[in-house]
């Protein structure tokens, strides 16, 4: 792909838009690729269309801020109480909260910063090895997992980790450059997930086990970001706007920001805090929830400074299995009847990846 060519690109005569994404498919060296071989203006497979520059603003409401919530002393009775409200208002009003106090050790949080880091700096060759476009391997590296159904592309590499129905982490699958810190987080995060899940599930009016009994904490997939600096971060996204299919999400980053999510029809930056890690609900959780809880739009800003690291956690519940999901029997009432219908999570991600990112899988499954 010839990363020298200017993101002023004339439209005068032909452009193979199929073209340039193969080539750069092809090329398997990512968006780091193309900064490593010298790239200082945005190809034009990530330039967002004209439309969304003009009309769309980048600058954030200042004054609103994500809800952080400490998790300390949660053991005790009249705490917890205090917690489950908060994660109750939290999920309804934002979809979105920061927890702190979590119980995984700040070091173990570095490590996986650095071991994702590692990975992605690692020689090109190195990763193409990995490479690969099906959702269906446990562990893969790819761009733009949506490349060929975006508008654009986004400024952003992953390092995929999927562990489908069980708590097996496939560590020989896992790059030997960042096995050891990603089995260790993947131990430490999947731990948390028993308390978030308890109070979710409380927070609804449900005992605290009823969420895991319908196995939504099973089936995970670690999702390990890097976003390079970008030579013309106005042009273009780190993360295109998009809700999490899942049922929740966790996710640690680094300091650098550029995290932004939707409230109240404006754009807030997530400022990243020192320990913290952002819990987000997921389209399956609205849905089981028969929308008690909001699953939010969000994106990443590219910058001019980088790279960006991020790890997200997505549990999406019992994949490969005849297990149906829908909105829990226990919310449904004359008064709130069940907005949606039953589905299996296979389908619900057919739909997924089969839709361009910014585009919701809730209406699939609306009735």
């Amino acid at each position: 792909m010839d990363v020298s060519r200017s993101s002023a690109q004339s439209t005068e005569g032909h452009y193979d838009r199929a073209k340039e994404l193969k080539s750069f498919d092809d090329s398997k060296v990512g968006v780091k690729g193309l900064v490593d071989a010298g790239a200082i203006k945005v190809p034009k497979i990530f330039i967002r269309p004209h439309d969304e520059l003009s009309h769309e603003s980048k600058s954030s409401h200042k004054d609103l801020q994500v809800p952080v919530i400490d998790l300390s002393g949660i053991g005790r009775s009249d705490r917890r109480k205090e917690i489950v409200n908060e994660v109750r208002t939290a999920s309804e009003k934002w979809g979105f909260f920061q927890v702190v106090n979590h119980g995984i050790p700040p070091s173990v949080l570095g490590e996986m910063i650095n071991g994702t880091r590692a990975f992605h700096e690692q020689d090109s060759e190195v990763k193409k090895a990995l490479y690969s476009r099906d959702p269906k391997r446990s562990v893969r590296y790819d761009s733009n997992h949506d490349l060929y159904l975006a508008r654009v592309a986004s400024w952003r590499d992953t390092l995929n980790i999927s562990i489908l129905g069980s708590d097996h982490s496939y560590p020989d699958e896992i790059p030997s450059v960042c096995r050891a810190t990603a089995i260790e987080y993947i131990k430490h995060v999947t731990n948390l997930r028993v308390a978030l899940f308890e109070l979710l599930s409380v927070a609804l009016g449900l005992k605290p086990d009823h969420l895991s009994t319908l196995e939504c904490d099973k089936g995970l997939s670690f999702a390990c970001h890097y976003y390079p600096a970008c030579p013309e971060p106005d042009l273009t996204l780190g993360a295109a706007k998009h809700s999490d299919a899942t049922f929740l999400t966790i996710l640690l980053q680094d300091q650098l920001g550029g995290l932004q999510v939707i409230h109240k029809n404006q754009w807030v930056d997530v400022q990243p805090i020192a320990g913290g890690l952002l819990v987000n609900i997921g389209d399956l959780l609205q849905i089981v929830s028969n929308n008690k809880f909001k699953s939010e739009n969000h994106r990443v800003l590219a910058k001019r400074v980088g790279p960006r690291i991020s790890v997200a956690c997505f549990f999406f519940g019992v994949f490969a299995s005849s297990k149906l999901y829908g909105p829990i029997k226990e919310l449904i009432s004359e008064e709130n009847p069940s907005l949606y219908r039953d589905f299996l999570v296979s389908d619900y991600f057919e739909k997924f990846l089969s839709k361009r990112s910014d585009k919701s899988g809730l209406e699939y499954f609306k009735l």
